[in-house]
């Protein structure tokens, strides 16, 4: 059997989600996630991340990438690091910020906000209450 990814949208889709399950042969695995992080959410995020790499809290010069990868380690997100193909140095794998459910990114944003506080890192205002 494939894979099969639903949204669950209406009433058709549900069908649709339990007629595959019907079907599918012993064995297979069923996952069942909460809705995705949200567009705006993704934004506040990374409007976030740009703030704390501008500012350099504690004279740390990272990308907003680099600090969305310590962020979601602090969080408790899986991160390991892998031997570079070549063997010079370290690839960085584990969690995405787009696999996060709405109350991961909630939890994610808010930690962010407390963190720059504690380190002194002004944040722009978000008119449109992403959080």
């Amino acid at each position: 059997m494939q894979r099969a990814l639903i949204r669950l949208r209406s009433d058709r889709d549900v069908e649709a989600a339990c007629r595959l399950i019907r079907q599918a042969p012993l064995g297979s695995r069923v996952e069942v996630n909460g809705p995705q992080r949200t567009i705006d959410q993704n934004a506040k995020m990374w409007a976030m991340l740009t703030d704390v790499a501008r500012q350099r809290p504690g004279g740390r010069i990272y990308t907003p990438d680099e600090w969305k990868v310590m962020f979601l380690h602090a969080m408790g997100k899986e991160l390991k690091l892998l031997p570079a193909l070549e063997g010079r140095g370290f690839v960085p794998y584990g969690s995405s910020s787009s696999r996060l459910s709405v109350g991961e990114m909630i939890d994610l944003i808010e930690f962010m906000q407390a963190w720059a506080i504690e380190n002194g890192v002004t944040l722009q205002d978000d008119p449109d209450g992403a959080a």
